[in-house]
């Protein structure tokens, strides 16, 4: 059963990658488009947040305890920001970059890490749930990997980094099987919380981050990026309308 959800892990978030790793085949037309990716992904961020993440914890937590775990996702998000510009930053705007592309990737691994403890319960239960699940989890990854890699072109970094940082972060899902496996008596009184802290960094890196940079860099076509924010948004509720985790 290790060996399973192990696996299906794997194809829940690593193969999910292929969707983003497409743009990677056309980088000049990515690196063109990628400030309508950003927009693509803070609107997919928000129904991360609003349309699959917040509707989990209903029936998990009460609802002081809902918003408050949100906000502890939110300032835990603005902390950690400002730890990087503390330690880490020299330039202003390449400071603002590597912030900006460090939250994304940050509250990317703690959503894949609670997909991998959700794998792992759902096995737990029975193989065919843990095969709906882990479909779930591809079809809801996607989207947002797709996002992802639009902003970290946007932010300046090479087709080989973008694709191996996104990697990495992928690894948190089977780490996360890993962990549900062995302890989730302990941890399933926690998974609320979990998925309230990772309500708010969705929440804060899209209105905190990716929101003000297409404010500023926008220029006469905003309502293009506003547009694209729906179809995040419209993309989102699709899949969790279709295929529900």
């Amino acid at each position: 059963m290790l060996l399973t959800i192990l696996g299906a892990s794997l194809i829940g978030s690593v193969v999910a990658l292929g969707g983003g790793a497409l743009l990677l085949w056309r980088e000049a037309w990515a690196r063109r488009i990628s400030l309508y990716l950003v927009s693509f992904a803070a609107g997919a961020l928000l129904g991360a947040a609003f349309f699959d993440l917040l509707p989990e914890m209903e029936g998990l937590l009460s609802n002081g305890a809902i918003y408050a775990s949100v906000v502890a996702g939110i300032l835990v998000m603005l902390f950690f920001e400002k730890f990087m510009k503390w330690y880490h930053c020299h330039d202003q705007q390449t400071c603002d970059y590597h912030t900006f592309s460090s939250s994304i990737l940050f509250g990317d691994a703690v959503h894949n890490f609670l997909d991998g403890i959700a794998i792992a319960a759902s096995f737990l239960i029975s193989v065919p749930i843990g095969v709906a699940t882990t479909a779930a989890v591809f079809f809801h990854e996607v989207p947002q990997e797709i996002g992802d890699f639009g902003a970290l072109l946007h932010a300046g970094y090479g087709r080989a980094r973008v694709w191996w940082l996104n990697f990495t972060t992928a690894l948190t899902t089977p780490a996360g099987a890993l962990l549900g496996y062995f302890f989730l008596p302990f941890l399933e009184p926690l998974l609320g919380y979990f998925l309230g802290l990772a309500a708010g960094a969705f929440i804060y890196i899209a209105v905190s981050d990716l929101m003000p940079e297409i404010r500023h860099r926008a220029g006469p076509r905003e309502f293009l990026h506003f547009f694209m924010i729906l179809v995040g948004l419209a993309v989102i509720m699709l899949v969790g309308t279709l295929v529900p985790e």
